[in-house]
């Protein structure tokens, strides 16, 4: 049978790995700067904890570690990569992409590279990206699909809106063909959606062609994120009850047909309480934002790292993931988890003070 009359392979997940810096701040490291109290911030975001990157450490460094462990996790060589897609708001360089820095760090030296910009929607864009390319070109096997964010090279730390709740981490996952489990394994029904006219409600204002950098730029703080945190939350909380109910309508689904929910991790109370809202029952809802803070492209594929890890997942599980960013942007998809190892790594001991950039990870090994 030739290639273009043969049935596209079912695209899932085969391996995932995390990575988080050594270096971290708890709320009491936080709340001096902000002019709060550590209890203000847990009562209001649920956030205790959140990594952060040593002055040596960028963007592509985390992504690196976090792709290798997926690798490791999928029982592949690094080099037997065909697509490498990284999703960030925080690149090395606005040029060349942070794709290309991972897969010379990482020896990806047979993959294509790119980036996705989509904000904290950027790893299941670049989900999409990958599955599309992989069940579209029988020349491509495997694709590495990595979200990363070092948010804290771009925080002003007196900022209340912003410091209590970004950090910096890691997630990466392997895609490629899984068994076909009656024609439900791996992923399914993507819906993505972009809404350009909130892109000024979070940002980094200067940097780019509009406003390049200047001693006017630096001065007012305009390479820091900027977030309108009221308009924030109101599109939270509009968006994601909509791509559930929308991914439910769309399937013929009901809530309790979904065995787990992965979402975007912006902040761990406003995500229960919608959640609650939705009726989705808490044993459900995946939330790991309290340990990591919001850590952007890589908050979604940390929590589906995490869900895996902790035995929440079982071949045959149904997982809606959703996911809403900067842009602003959106999206949902369903995944019928097949079985995937998962690597994290992460620090050794709580560490406050910034670290050699060449820290000894620890390693957490699972498989579900």
């Amino acid at each position: 049978m030739s290639p273009t009359t043969m049935t596209a392979p079912r695209i899932g997940v085969l391996g995932m790995g995390t990575y988080l810096p050594r270096s971290r701040r708890t709320n009491e490291d936080v709340a001096a700067d902000v002019g709060v109290t550590p209890q203000w911030i847990a009562e209001r975001t649920g956030v205790h904890m959140r990594h952060v990157a040593a002055p040596g450490e960028a963007a592509s460094d985390l992504a690196a570690a976090a792709v290798r462990a997926a690798t490791a996790a999928a029982g592949i060589d690094i080099d037997q990569l065909d697509v490498l897609i990284l999703a960030t708001s925080t690149p090395d360089e606005l040029g060349p992409s942070t794709a290309c820095r991972v897969q010379a760090l990482t020896g990806a030296r047979n993959a294509v590279a790119l980036d996705v910009s989509a904000a904290c929607s950027g790893w299941l864009f670049a989900a999409r990206v990958a599955h599309d390319w992989l069940s579209n070109d029988p020349c491509t096997r495997y694709a590495a699909v990595v979200g990363v964010e070092a948010y804290s090279k771009f925080l002003d730390p007196t900022d209340r809106g912003t410091a209590v709740l970004f950090a910096d981490g890691a997630a990466a996952s392997v895609l490629g063909p899984v068994r076909d489990d009656g024609g439900h394994g791996g992923f399914r029904d993507f819906a993505l959606g972009s809404d350009g006219t909130g892109a000024h409600h979070v940002l980094i204002p200067a940097g780019g062609s509009r406003a390049p950098a200047s001693p006017n730029t630096l001065a007012g703080h305009r390479h820091d994120i900027h977030m309108d945190g009221r308009a924030v939350r109101d599109f939270i909380t509009e968006i994601f009850p909509r791509v559930v109910d929308e991914s439910l309508t769309r399937n013929r689904l009901r809530l309790r047909d979904i065995d787990v929910f992965i979402t975007h991790q912006p902040n761990p109370v406003l995500l229960r309480n919608l959640g609650d809202r939705i009726g989705i029952p808490r044993e459900r809802l995946v939330i790991v934002g309290g340990e990591v803070g919001n850590i952007g492209a890589a908050s979604t594929p940390y929590a589906l790292a995490g869900a895996a890890a902790s035995g929440l997942l079982e071949p045959g599980s149904r997982v809606l993931i959703a996911a809403f960013g900067a842009g602003v942007t959106w999206g949902s998809a369903l995944l019928t988890w097949t079985g995937a190892s998962v690597i994290r790594l992460g620090p050794t001991r709580p560490t406050r003070t910034v670290p050699s950039p060449h820290p000894t990870p620890a390693v957490q090994r699972s498989t579900s």
